[in-house]
């Protein structure tokens, strides 16, 4: 039995620190001793990282995509020009039927009105494309029923938005003229247009939703409306103060909006964990009769150091995202280690100094019907009846639920990583989409083009008559019956470089468009552009970024997992001093997420489940994201097994028995885990309701895996295993003694008085 410390139970003593008091102990406890001093620092640090964000001015840093095509972006940024929007603009009866264009006077006619239209912009096109002409047979479909009339927007960089909605409202103007006629318009700014004001709006609805639903989840945890308030007052300024330093780091990594959604969203969720496991670990401490100080003291000992280790492997599991070397990753694995840690830091200084101030008033403002049975709870019924059944049937039980997980991972053998294009990740109703759609119906990547970049690497002008006449060959190559690349082709000039914009067969990520881009790449281009001495080329566009994309992601996902599983390895062994524990985590966990995988693929890339989830299936499923579950997953799933295994460590190093450990360790465990798997659940949950594919993806994935992970696997396999270990479950090898930490504690310091097992709380 452990002796009880000097301070432990005696306000006499608690504002001094005990010798043996961890560097956390010591950090909560000055915070206990000075709450003003701790919450104006916290105060100051979030107000300084709001300021800081002034100090950045200019544009941000650009992303540069991977492979071929990022060779073409660089070729760009090089050159003393940008690459000029171009749109198309598609004609056709409102039915798609009828007769062709060539003897329709109708279409004819919107066709003619629409170029006047855009003629009289004052200048703000140019280069404008129309069927009427005898040489244009190319912007005519293969059917004849359908036209395209394209151009460029002119102007400076800074002049192409008021000239764009020139050319917008000249589009709008025709089309009101003729309502008989379907005219739509779809092309590079208007697809960016209505990607970027999705994620805009996606932003807004996340913020609408997470807070809300995650007050309401908190009341229903705590009945206390003041602690209720705590975990979003923290959450929402750690994510707050992190906004405010991407807008500096965005001047040396890309930072996208959708990384400010991801921080949103992962900062909440994490955040609101981090203070559940705090405060319900301080109620109960005070529960058992201890002072406010000597219940914060305790909880820094337990769940605070539980917060240290399950941020810091957040952080650290994350980190591995680095090793894709994509641009993207670069930011949303800055933006969330940022959140994760400030978060902890926010845990362990600002949190006990608000419970310090309030004392026992963080129950006050009780909800009715909730308040007191909320605050008076020790234990959970439900999964201290779940632990019993479990450890006395444990290979029964075991057996069950790993067939069960198995089951649910069978699909995830058919996985298709294949990254949606515009028109298969945001949904018809957008008008731009659905222009889209019906224009790669008609005219096939003509909305989205690929784009073959032409330059010479002395620097001297690429525009030459033999690279002109490669071209000329390359037109007439895309022109050809039944190939891959297609037509209409422009060729814009751009400073000292061309670029060849020619459309591709196939949806723009599909397989069609993959053997599109090899032919042109592999066959199509050394076989004319190639031909000619003195220039470099590079294709770029959707399907070559996308292509490119997942090309690398594949090469380097292993160096990921591998990093990841070591990682988790060895943080494990060192914060339990024992090696069977981290083996069995490890498993469970990609137990867990294999599951998810098979219900992420038979939903999305089956399509099963469309009118739940408001989604239109594409074959596959989004090419970054099983890798990025895996790397957040195994960082998340460490709140609960760290915390669910630390305090049957507690209950063990405290003389239960080892079955016994288990059932106490998971009865005052389970039910927080519960808590903030239902918050962390419902928070990735909003990413269903939000309009790209890819988000909801991403939150089904999640939200299943976070379900799994809190129930069956922490509620049963875990239970399960540690219980038939026994005392293996937590013996550390000699020749693994050198480890730092105790072996009696772990590395978790218990309690310094035992609590009451579970069989004698009613």
């Amino acid at each position: 039995m452990l002796r009880k410390g000097p301070s432990d139970g005696d306000p006499a003593n608690a504002g001094s620190d005990p010798p043996s008091a961890s560097f956390v102990e010591r950090i909560v406890s000055w915070s206990a001793r000075h709450p003003v001093k701790a919450i104006v620092g916290w105060c100051l640090l979030v107000l300084l990282a709001i300021a800081s964000s002034s100090l950045a001015s200019g544009e941000g840093a650009r992303n540069i995509d991977p492979g071929e095509a990022g060779t073409a972006t660089r070729a760009l940024i090089e050159q003393d020009g940008y690459n000029p929007v171009r749109e198309s603009v598609l004609i056709q009866t409102q039915d798609g039927g009828g007769a062709g264009f060539r003897e329709n006077p109708e279409l004819q006619k919107a066709a003619q009105d629409l170029v006047q239209a855009l003629q009289g912009t004052s200048a703000a096109v140019t280069d404008i494309g129309s069927p009427l002409g005898s040489d244009r047979s190319d912007l005519v479909s293969a059917d004849g029923r359908s036209a395209l009339v394209t151009f460029q927007i002119a102007g400076t960089p800074q002049e192409v938005e008021p000239n764009y909605q020139a050319a917008v409202r000249a589009v709008a103007t025709t089309a009101d003229a003729h309502p008989g006629i379907r005219i739509v318009q779809a092309g590079d700014r208007s697809l960016s247009a209505a990607v970027d004001n999705s994620i805009k709006d996606d932003f807004q609805t996340s913020h609408v939703l997470a807070l809300p639903i995650s007050l309401i989840i908190l009341l229903i945890v705590f009945g206390s409306l003041v602690a209720a308030s705590i975990p979003l007052l923290l959450s929402a300024t750690a994510v707050i103060a992190t906004f405010g330093l991407l807008q500096i780091i965005d001047h040396w990594l890309p930072i996208n909006s959708a990384v400010n959604a991801m921080v949103l969203l992962i900062g909440m969720a994490v955040g609101i964990d981090y203070c559940l496991f705090y405060l319900r670990r301080e109620r109960e401490e005070r529960l058992a009769g201890r002072d406010v100080h000597t219940a914060l003291r305790i909880t820094a000992r337990t769940s605070g150091r539980v917060v240290l280790a399950s941020g810091l492997t957040v952080v650290l599991c994350l980190s591995g995202l680095l090793f894709t070397g994509i641009g993207v990753f670069r930011g949303l694995t800055v933006g969330t280690i940022l959140v994760v840690g400030l978060t902890v830091v926010g845990s362990v200084s600002v949190l006990p100094a608000l419970l310090s101030l309030l004392g026992r008033r963080v129950d006050s403002l009780r909800v009715p019907f909730l308040g007191r049975r909320r605050t008076e709870a020790r234990e959970s019924r439900v999964w201290t009846a779940v632990a019993r059944v479990v450890v006395r049937r444990p290979l029964i039980w075991s057996g069950v639920a790993v067939i069960g997980l198995l089951a649910l991972a069978v699909p995830a053998l058919e996985m298709h990583p294949q990254d949606p294009a515009v028109i298969n990740s945001l949904p018809r109703t957008v008008p731009t989409v659905d222009a889209a759609v019906r224009m790669q119906e008609a005219f096939p990547g003509a909305a989205s083009p690929s784009q073959v970049v032409i330059w010479k690497p002395d620097g001297s002008d690429a525009d030459t008559e033999a690279v002109r006449g490669a071209i000329a060959e390359l037109k007439t190559r895309a022109g050809e019956p039944g190939g891959l690349v297609a037509a209409p082709v422009a060729v814009i000039k751009v400073d000292q470089a061309l670029v060849v914009r020619l459309p591709l067969a196939g949806s723009g990520t599909d397989e069609t468009s993959v053997q599109a881009l090899t032919q042109l790449r592999g066959r199509i281009l050394p076989e004319t552009v190639g031909q000619v001495d003195g220039i470099d080329y590079a294709v770029a566009g959707r399907t070559a970024t996308a292509h490119d994309f997942a090309e690398q992601m594949t090469d380097r996902a292993p160096r990921v997992f591998l990093f990841v599983l070591v990682l988790a390895f060895l943080l494990l062994v060192v914060a339990f001093r024992s090696v069977t524990i981290p083996v069995i985590s490890i498993l469970l966990n990609l137990l867990s997420i294999g599951a998810a995988y098979g219900v992420l693929t038979w939903v999305f890339q089956g399509g099963h489940l469309t009118g739940l989830f408001d989604f239109t299936p594409y074959g596959g499923v989004v090419g970054w994201l099983p890798l990025f579950m895996f790397v957040m997953l195994f960082g998340l799933s460490m709140d609960y097994h760290i915390f669910i295994l630390s305090r049957i460590r507690e209950r063990w190093v405290n003389g239960a028995a080892p079955r016994q450990a288990v059932i106490d360790g998971v009865a005052h465990s389970a039910g927080v885990v519960t808590s903030a798997a239902v918050i962390m659940t419902a928070v990735f949950a909003v990413f269903v309701l939000l309009s790209a594919i890819e988000y909801k993806m991403l939150g089904v994935g999640m939200a299943v895996a976070i379900i799994i992970d809190a129930t069956v696997v922490r509620g049963v396999l875990l239970p399960v295993f540690v219980a038939l270990l026994g005392r293996l479950a937590w013996e550390l090898p000699r020749w693994m003694q050198w480890l730092p930490g105790k072996t009696e504690t772990s590395g978790v310091t218990p309690e310094r008085e035992p609590a009451a097992p579970v069989s004698s709380v009613r």
